[in-house]
């Protein structure tokens, strides 16, 4: 009499299955890159460096992202646009126009401080189109939304009226990068997010209508 043995039932292939499997190499590799790029410029990361971190091989780095310029890409706007959902997220109970800002300062603050591995990656291997032509559609509401609220605080004579609002824009924008790019370098110093109240204050002074400040 044969010994019988056992035959194991060969895992259905479907596309679901095939779906899951590529979303969890795109995680495993975006993590990978990620930390990567946090550490240094993304000219000096390679990928096959990524590809060994991420446990995948380079022809799927290249299948799902083309090149390392498309990865870094798809890494600041995923980033970028959790940012941007968080933000819109704590806005909608925030009505008037300075708490609305005050309220955008301290999210971007916080999420810096919580994410510091993404203000590493942002600081030192941005690119400009990643910013620029392909952002998302979170990220133009965003916009159009704090936009249109400046434009609204100068309406109503509270903010300066002599700039535009994409200006007042820059300038607020500017200082939160400022603060997020060397908060890493100063040592032993306060938490930004602890001094949200006294850091806010400078910068609505800034963009405050002259007899509007307080």
């Amino acid at each position: 009499m044969g010994i019988m043995t056992e035959t194991r039932p060969t895992p259905p292939d479907t596309p679901a299955l095939r779906r899951a499997s590529s979303r969890g190499a795109c995680e495993r590799i975006e993590a990978a890159a990620l930390e990567l790029f946090a550490e240094r410029p993304a000219e000096q990361v390679r990928l096959n460096e990524i590809a060994a971190a991420a446990g995948a091989s380079l022809a799927t780095i290249y299948r799902h992202y083309g090149d390392k310029q498309a990865l870094l890409e798809v890494c600041v706007l995923k980033w970028a646009d959790t940012l941007a959902n968080r933000m819109l997220d704590h806005l909608q109970a925030v009505h008037t126009y300075r708490d609305r800002l005050h309220k955008t300062f301290w999210v971007v603050l916080d999420f810096f401080e919580t994410y510091p591995e993404v203000a590493a990656m942002l600081l030192s291997s941005i690119c400009p189109r990643a910013t620029g032509r392909d952002t998302t559609d979170t990220q133009k509401r965003l916009t159009r939304l704090l936009t249109g609220v400046l434009a609204d605080g100068q309406a109503a004579g509270l903010l300066n009226q002599r700039v535009s609002e994409s200006v007042l824009l820059d300038y607020f924008y500017g200082v939160l990068a400022r603060l997020v790019q060397m908060q890493p370098l100063r040592h032993g110093e306060q938490r930004l997010t602890a001094q949200h109240e006294e850091l806010f204050g400078m910068l609505w002074r800034s963009l405050a209508e002259p007899d509007r400040e307080a």
